[in-house]
């Protein structure tokens, strides 16, 4: 975030989305509240950035409410987290100059100051820089150690995906097809469907929001049954997804984004059960535990890149402002691949 307080940069404002109010159930944009502060110049040892792309994720939501979780709420006034790519303004460290292209997590801002060891620098040659906050960024790795390291997915099995439209859900299916695995994936629209199967490669795929009976489409589209679910929405469709699972399957639990806007928890079928009968394992994860081998993770993704073995969608919403409306777009499934909003150009 961008530090409070210090010598300020005459005449240069700071324009940020602050958490105005903790949402109860979907979040609105009045929950959000635009707001301009004095900008600070960089410390000793800091870098100044400019935003130029930051990104909406479902993980935010849990950081709007003021409940123990994995990380620090949102406080009330404060700068709404997240990922960026951004352009060095003004650097104290001599890691960066002024124009490098990095990726920062300094939020929903126009400006942010960061240690240089909260940077990654993104060469601009390998693909559009906006890739640092998906196929090449957080979701990337998301996709690749979550299904590779959690998952394990073998040749010749079938990998369910949830979610399969997302940022994430579609970079899954496609290394599921690269391991040699059969990949079906679920999303909420026909044209997300239809972009599974004809663009990336999904073997089959069909819409949540219109099929009355998931258990009977996964016994259609699964017939050997599922070996691997890369949950990225838990609710009814897990429910049905886990009464098809395989003996020794393994449920990666990445998101359970139907469940984030409840105020209470809903209460569905009982399938640990399953676990028992199917010697099943169900791990949940964060991409920030395999942290140390993200050089290793990013140099495969960007070899599938090139090679054209991996595609993506990027949905860009322009304008700082429209964050909270993008954000709220994503949480409803309006977005198809990536959600960004682009704040600026390069200089």
């Amino acid at each position: 975030m961008a530090r409070a307080g210090g010598v300020t940069i005459p005449g240069v404002r700071n324009r940020q989305i602050v958490l105005a109010s903790r949402p109860a159930g979907m979040p609105r944009e009045t929950d959000f509240r635009l707001a301009e502060t004095e900008l600070p110049p960089p410390g000793p040892g800091e870098v100044l950035v400019r935003t130029l792309y930051l990104s909406v994720d479902p993980y935010m939501r849990g950081r709007m409410r003021d409940t123990p979780s994995y990380a620090e709420p949102v406080a009330i006034g404060g700068v709404m987290v997240g990922g960026t790519v951004g352009q060095v303004e003004a650097s104290n460290a001599g890691e960066f100059k002024k124009g490098d292209i990095v990726e920062a997590y300094t939020g929903w801002q126009e400006f942010g100051v960061a240690p240089p060891g909260a940077l990654r620098r993104i060469d601009p040659s390998i693909a559009p820089i906006s890739t640092a906050l998906g196929v090449l960024g957080m979701p990337g790795m998301t996709a690749y150690f979550g299904l590779l390291e959690i998952g394990r997915p073998q040749a010749g099995e079938t990998v369910m995906v949830s979610g399969a439209a997302g940022a994430v859900g579609s970079l899954v299916g496609q290394i599921a097809k690269i391991q040699g695995c059969r990949a079906v994936g679920a999303a909420g629209s026909d044209a997300k469907v239809d972009w599974m199967t004809r663009e990336l490669g999904f073997d089959a795929g069909f819409n949540y929001k219109t099929t009355p009976d998931y258990g009977a489409k996964l016994r259609e589209l699964c017939p050997q049954g599922i070996d691997v679910y890369f949950d990225n929405t838990g609710g009814p469709l897990t429910d049905a997804v886990m009464r098809l699972i395989n003996v020794r399957a393994r449920v990666v639990v990445c998101g359970q984004i139907s469940q984030y806007n409840q105020e209470e928890a809903g209460t569905g079928p009982r399938w640990f059960w399953q676990l028992i009968v199917k010697q099943a394992r169900v791990e949940g994860f964060l991409v920030y535990q395999f942290k140390e081998r993200s050089a290793e993770g990013l140099r495969q993704m960007a070899a599938w890149l090139r090679e054209g073995r991996l595609q993506y969608r990027e949905d860009v919403v322009e304008g700082l402002e429209n964050a909270p409306r993008a954000f709220i777009g994503m949480l409803e499934g309006r977005n198809t691949g990536k959600q960004l909003v682009k704040v600026a150009e390069p200089a």
